[in-house]
Formats: C-alpha cells, sequence, structure tokens
C-alpha cells in the first residue's frame, strides 16, 4: 500500500471516529434518559386508580376463590394512595395472630361516642387493635417498612360488627385507627378481627394532594371494604347490614351527611376524618351518597359531582 493510500485510510478512521463520537452525544439522552417524574406518575396513578377503582369488584371475584378470611384484607404491606399499590389477599392458612404485647398506653379515644357502635366498648376496640397490630407486625414488609407501630400511635375513628358473606363467613368487628404519629397525612389502619383473630389488614393514606381537582371531602376507595359485602352475594346481601365510612374532609368542611340506601344521618368529625355509619334493612346497587358543607351551611361538597368517587357498587 502507497503512502497516499495509507493516509487516506487514516483519514477515513478519524472521520468515522469524530462522526461515531457526534451520533454518541446526539443519542446521548436516548440511552440514558432523564429521571421519570415521579410526582406526575403518581398524580396520574391516583387519579386512573379512582377512575376504575369499580374494576376493584373483579379482584374481589377471584378473592372469592381463596379461602375464607381473604375479604379482600391485605397482611404487611399497606395500600396507600393508594389505593396506589394494591393490597395482597390473605387466606385463611396463615398462622394465628400473636398475643399482642401489652403497651404502656393505648389509642386515644374518639371524637365521639357514636364511633364505637353495636355495643363494642373502647376497652374492646383498643384490643382489637393491638391484635391487628400484632398481625401486622408477623408480616413481611419492605425494608426500611418501620412497620405498624404500637397502639399509643392511633385514635380510635370506628368499631363496629361486620357482616360474614360468602367471602368471609362469620361476624365479626371492624376497627378503624388514624396513626397521628405518622409521617403520610391521613395515615389509617384497618382491619376485620372475627373470634378473637385478626382476619386481615389493610389501610390508607390522604393521597388527594396527588389529584388537582380534589373536592374538600376525600374518600380512599379502601374503604369500601366497610360499606359493601361480597360481590358474589350481589343482590342478595344479608341484611339488616351494619356500613360504615370513614374519610377525609378539609378545615373548610363543618359538616358531612351521609345517606345509603334507607339511612341517612350527620357523620362524626375527628381531627381531619369524617365518620358515618347506619344499618340497612334493603339491598342497595349505588355507593353512599355524601354531601359536605361549610361553617355558613353552604354545599362545598357533592359526591354526586365527583368524577372520581365511585357511585356503582361493584
Amino acid at each position: 500500500m502507497s503512502d497516499e493510500e495509507q493516509q487516506r485510510e487514516a483519514r477515513g478512521e478519524r472521520d468515522f471516529e469524530e462522526q461515531l463520537r457526534e451520533l454518541l452525544a446526539e443519542d446521548a439522552y436516548t440511552i440514558r434518559p432523564s429521571p421519570a417524574p415521579y410526582p406526575a406518575i403518581r398524580r396520574r396513578g391516583v387519579t386512573e386508580r379512582r377512575r376504575r377503582v369499580a374494576a376493584a369488584g373483579a379482584a374481589l371475584v377471584t378473592l372469592a376463590a381463596a379461602p375464607v378470611g381473604a375479604y379482600a384484607l391485605g397482611g404487611g404491606e399497606r395500600a396507600g394512595g393508594t389505593a396506589t399499590n394494591p393490597t395482597p389477599s390473605v387466606s385463611a392458612s396463615r398462622t394465628p395472630s400473636p398475643t399482642p404485647s401489652p403497651t404502656p398506653s393505648g389509642p386515644a379515644r374518639p371524637a365521639t361516642a357514636g364511633q364505637l357502635l353495636d355495643g363494642i366498648t373502647f376497652e374492646q376496640a383498643a384490643d382489637g387493635l393491638e391484635n391487628c397490630l400484632a398481625y401486622d407486625r408477623s408480616g413481611v414488609h419492605r425494608p426500611g417498612d418501620p412497620g405498624p407501630g404500637t397502639s399509643d400511635e392511633y385514635r380510635i375513628l370506628l368499631a363496629m360488627r361486620s357482616t360474614g358473606d360468602s367471602n368471609a363467613t362469620g361476624d365479626g368487628m371492624f376497627v378503624v385507627a388514624a396513626r397521628e404519629k405518622s409521617k403520610e397525612p391521613g395515615e389509617a389502619l384497618m382491619c376485620r378481627v372475627t373470634d378473637g383473630e385478626t382476619q386481615g389488614v389493610s389501610g390508607f393514606i390522604d393521597d388527594s394532594d396527588a389529584i388537582p381537582d380534589e373536592g374538600p371531602v376525600y374518600v380512599n376507595p379502601n374503604v369500601g371494604k366497610l360499606y359493601q359485602q361480597s360481590i358474589i352475594d350481589r343482590g342478595n346481601w344479608k341484611l339488616p347490614f351494619r356500613w360504615g365510612l370513614v374519610g377525609m374532609v378539609e378545615p373548610s368542611v363543618a359538616e358531612v351527611r351521609v345517606s345509603y340506601g334507607d339511612s341517612s344521618g350527620v357523620a362524626a368529625l375527628d381531627h381531619g376524618f369524617f365518620v358515618a355509619s347506619g344499618v340497612l334493612n334493603q339491598q342497595v346497587t349505588v355507593a353512599p351518597h355524601i354531601k359536605g358543607y361549610d361553617a355558613g351551611g353552604k354545599l362545598v361538597y357533592d359526591s354526586d359531582d365527583d368524577k372520581y368517587y365511585p357511585r356503582a357498587l361493584p
């Protein structure tokens, strides 16, 4: 090869290297994209979850094939904004709940006596919470998860009887408690106890900040367990049926009224939560209707106008 040919080949290699560097520089963003915008993704996820929350009924059909006791309540991890992360079901084959160890002090009392229903005393509700926390501690948690904490971090929001259905036989008790010593706003725990054994634990947080146009009253989809029976019993619920509803309210809301089937009433307001309950004597097909009013009596929220609130039952 002549000197001239060698020089041409060397120039060609240099040109190729320069073009390759330019291509790599131009494609750098494609090869290594910028970090995902987590807040935006979370907001879209929460919004979409609330739009499709009625699809939870399909999940209940699957749960119906699981061992008795699943009742769509999970163990270990919580469902957050959950509702952002679905809660795994719990089968009856899980080891019995460990006996809760005594704590120096227990949970705070609810704001009103009407939040303890069906003859359930505060002491019984507190014992139920202890049992649920012990059960939750025995589950599997993500690395870094501090766990459910102790009962003195909580305030009892609601205790009521739970009606057994085809997916969770046997009557028991629901306990809902807000975790006041928490970094997550509106964090609450919800569990079902039957014959002294916790059947499952789930939870929710106030993820309304992820929805720009959310109203002053917010209901996390997870609490549907409190006012629904199994989807496989649709149209054939056991009556009378004790139902409950827990949600969050902004300080501007002075009163919340809830109607459900043939029952209605004014909800209790408790440290940023509202708690409603009643007894159904007729079959229903739509979810509880919620209205919020300010101190002047002006309607500031109507669930019928909330595009994220699931009005139809699964």
